[in-house]
């Protein structure tokens, strides 16, 4: 089963507005200050925190048992990727909204309430991306547009968009033309902190399984536009994200667990069932694959090099 529906249905008087959602696998450190910038949240009736937790070793689970109690935490004893993790807890959730959320991020101000108060407003709005923003306050480009055989060349660490920034193919893809300060519909948002709602997971299925990790936000997303909800990215909620660094200790499994979830998304998605087409795609994602992890090891071994 890769994307399941029998998502929790709470009783009548036992739904509460938000159910948060975070997978953790040792990152005790980022995760005790994600739930401390929500600690009045926590404290509300109408909130809850979900932890599911990959099988750390580092007393991440201890931590938040000891200090934050009212969180409900889901030790599972082993990896079992990011997607299948979300969906345990997406079907324990009891809340009318369900917030993804990484446990690299930190609310800032109100963005729970802000973005709760959106959805109130706009009942057509499937999904709701906040800003997401880096530890210098400048803005992640958290939300874009669908993939194309075009964001092989052109996608956010390309050598394409490092050298011409600029340029048309990358600005369609990373949405550059805009400043990133509107509310703006969007294609799809990022699973850092992503905000739906209990009717529009009924209807389009959890996460879809077969994504162990990246690209089942994207697929999400698609599956929602298709089933006629928007897609908002909503830069008055802010949120702080230390980027990469709960998959950074596993760069080449992470690299290839990226690649992996393109071929399926393509093969998902855009596949017409021509071969020539499809092992082409396979190849150039292949290629791209260890392009990418040869990099990451010359990369590695320069700042090994510097600190010898």
């Amino acid at each position: 089963m890769t994307e399941p529906h029998d998502i929790n249905d709470p009783q009548q008087g036992d739904a509460i507005r938000l159910s948060v959602i975070i997978i953790n696998l040792n990152t005790r450190d980022f995760l005790h200050a994600c739930l401390t910038s929500m600690k009045e949240c926590i404290a509300r009736d109408d909130f809850e925190v979900i932890l599911v937790d990959n099988g750390s070793t580092d007393d991440s689970v201890d931590m938040v048992r000891r200090d934050f109690p009212r969180v409900r935490v889901l030790p599972q004893g082993r990896n079992l990727g990011f997607t299948r993790a979300n969906n345990i807890g997406l079907m324990q959730a009891k809340g009318q909204y369900l917030l993804v959320l990484n446990s690299d991020t930190e609310m800032v101000g109100n963005a729970l309430g802000q973005m709760c108060d959106y959805m109130d407003a706009h009942p057509d709005v499937g999904a709701l991306g906040s800003q997401l923003l880096n530890n210098d306050g400048s803005v992640q480009l958290s939300c874009r547009s669908f993939p194309s055989f075009k964001t092989v060349l052109f996608h956010r660490y390309s050598l394409m968009t490092r050298l011409f920034p600029r340029n048309r193919y990358s600005a369609e893809y990373l949405l550059t033309n805009s400043t990133h300060g509107e509310t703006m519909d969007v294609d799809w948002v990022s699973g850092a902190c992503l905000l739906t709602r209990r009717e529009t997971t009924a209807q389009v299925g959890l996460l879809d399984e077969g994504f162990f990790i990246y690209a089942e936000d994207v697929d999400w997303c698609y599956r929602m536009k298709q089933a006629g909800w928007r897609i908002v990215y909503f830069p008055n909620a802010k949120v702080l994200h230390h980027i990469g660094r709960a998959t950074s200790k596993i760069p080449y499994r992470m690299i290839y667990e990226r690649h992996r979830s393109m071929w399926r998304f393509y093969r998902k998605h855009y596949s017409k069932g021509i071969v020539l087409i499809d092992v082409a795609t396979w190849l150039g994602v292949v290629t791209r694959c260890g392009l990418t992890m040869a990099r990451s090891f010359i990369q590695r071994m320069i700042q090994r090099e510097s600190r010898a």
